[in-house]
């Protein structure tokens, strides 16, 4: 009996890992949707220092809406098919994540109300709270670190009163870093392959 179940879950972990591999290769570890990010990171930086930082909220809020159909778009452009098998259980929690994030929206916006440079503050919580699930989704813990690290860049922007501006440049190095990273690990795990 001990056996048989010992079994069983062999091979639900067996699923589980492929179930984070075909996201892995559908999406290149993610790297390509954080890079997209951190450039409408960039863009927002650029509008608030050109324009006003109410301009570089609604450049975030509207350019976030983007992240996924251009990250789509890039990986078919470099030969990747950009989205995962049907059926694929971890297809479900990357969009239960993103629903999950879409309704913290109002609060980053609210905060905007009292101190705009407070909403890109809240975003970077918001995210980086999302980044701890796809830890789970492709099965690397280098998630762990960067949600970690968008936190704690919040709370020290907080603390020490940066400016829209700095915490916009944050985020976009932040998750440009993060995101070549992850893609330059992708290709050089997927070129031993």
């Amino acid at each position: 009996m001990t056996e048989k179940s010992t079994i069983g879950q062999l091979n639900k972990s067996d699923t589980f890992r492929q179930a984070q591999t075909d996201m892995c290769k559908g999406y290149a570890n993610g790297s390509i949707g954080i890079i997209v990010s951190g450039l409408i990171w960039l863009i927002s930086a650029i509008i608030s220092f050109q324009y006003s930082d109410k301009q570089a909220v609604w450049t975030l809020l509207i350019g976030g809406m983007f992240i996924h159909p251009v990250g789509v778009l890039l990986s078919k452009i470099i030969g990747l098919s950009g989205t995962h098998t049907k059926g694929n259980p971890l297809g479900n929690l990357a969009m239960e994540g993103t629903i999950f994030m879409i309704m913290c929206l109002p609060l980053a916006f609210g905060l905007s109300l009292q101190h705009t440079e407070w909403f890109f503050q809240g975003m970077l919580l918001i995210i980086g709270g999302r980044y701890l699930t796809f830890a789970s989704i492709y099965g690397l813990r280098l998630y762990w670190i960067l949600g970690a690290i968008l936190g704690l860049a919040a709370y020290l922007l907080f603390y020490f009163k940066v400016q829209s501006f700095g915490s916009l440049l944050t985020g976009s190095l932040i998750e440009i870093s993060f995101g070549l990273l992850m893609f330059f690990s992708f290709r050089r795990d997927n070129l031993k392959a």
